[in-house]
């Protein structure tokens, strides 16, 4: 099987885009989300995207083909809320190796038969795994700053047992994405560490933060040096952005940190910022115009989509970073700034 490091010297690599963007054209309902299983589950379930690995698993493919198809290296598994943290909001708790192994299978099904009609470019799986719904260095409760609805430790445990189910299912590459509170990456890339050691095997590791609004910070207050300086610890296959903001207002954080790392950068920013009705507005012309952007500056080595993308952003993008030279992982850091 070709290996990813090799890829990515000789390429830009590209990611997908929106599974949920993707899903949402299916228009599924209640009902869908359930399938013949899950038909008297206590809570509702309309939402919970990662079930349908499950419960529409032909849908999942078709979105993961549809992207393979229109350039994308590298698929996302459905598992951005793959976590017995979230999923406690559906009563699923008891799902989650299940539902992050199915979605690795399903994802890893498709790369092998795209890559066996085209060998000269193999296609790569990404666990994908989110952020969870809580964060660890806040507090959720104005009234109480030290509370925390979440320790690190069950974090730690939560993300262990989603990463050991994606490598399980054929996941090539872990992806610890959307970090909005670097804390909770943290206990995501120690329960990584733990699986690696356990298992005695390596994995390529991506770790993907968000500048949440025009500070420059990550919710947890990062700017994007920071953030990058508080997860080098860790022998990384990439560093980077994804969501929140459009390609242009996200290339200030990747000049901070594209010449300051020896990792591969990587990008998926939203097709712009959304509008009054939370649609994503920018054509797949113009997010490619603005990610050329990136590639003259020499910024990446990884470039996809998030919010509001789809094949036809992925193809865009796909054609424009076929022009260029990835970014250079022999490069000198800059020091004594």
């Amino acid at each position: 099987m070709s290996n990813i490091r090799q890829e990515i010297q000789k390429r830009i690599l590209v990611l997908d885009g929106a599974m949920g963007t993707m899903l949402q054209q299916y228009s599924f309902t209640e009902e869908d989300f359930r399938g013949e299983r899950f038909k008297n589950h206590s809570s509702p379930l309309k939402g919970n995207n990662d079930l349908l690995s499950i419960t529409q698993p032909e849908a999942v493919k078709e979105v993961h083909r549809k992207y393979f198809e229109a350039g994308a290296d590298i698929v996302e598994t459905n598992t951005f809320s793959g976590t017995t943290i979230a999923m406690a909001d559906y009563q699923m708790e008891d799902l989650v190796y299940e539902l992050n192994y199915e979605s690795a299978k399903i994802a890893r099904e498709v790369a092998d038969e795209i890559t066996a009609k085209e060998p000269h470019k193999p296609r790569f799986v990404a666990g994908s795994i989110g952020p969870t719904n809580r964060t660890a260095s806040m507090s959720p409760d104005v009234n109480d700053p030290g509370y925390r609805a979440v320790t690190f430790d069950e974090l730690r445990v939560a993300y262990k047992q989603q990463a050991e189910a994606l490598l399980d299912g054929g996941a090539d590459i872990l992806l610890v994405e959307t970090v909005f509170d670097t804390l909770n990456a943290k206990a995501a890339l120690f329960a990584i560490e733990e699986v690696k050691e356990d298992r005695n095997i390596e994995v390529p590791v991506m770790v993907s933060g968000t500048i949440t609004d025009a500070s420059g910070r990550t919710l947890s207050g990062q700017t994007a040096e920071a953030f990058l300086i508080s997860v080098s610890h860790i022998p990384l296959l990439s560093v980077g952005f994804n969501c929140a903001l459009g390609a242009n207002l996200l290339q200030p954080h990747l000049e901070a940190i594209a010449p300051r790392t020896q990792f591969a950068v990587s990008a998926h920013p939203n097709a712009g910022l959304p509008n009054a009705f939370g649609e994503y507005d920018e054509t797949p012309e113009e997010m490619a115009a603005q990610i050329e952007e990136y590639l003259k500056k020499d910024l990446i080595n990884i470039i996809g989509g998030c919010c509001g993308t789809t094949p036809d952003h992925i193809s865009a993008i796909a054609k424009v970073a076929a022009k260029y030279q990835p970014r250079n992982l022999a490069a000198t850091v800059l020091k004594n700034e």
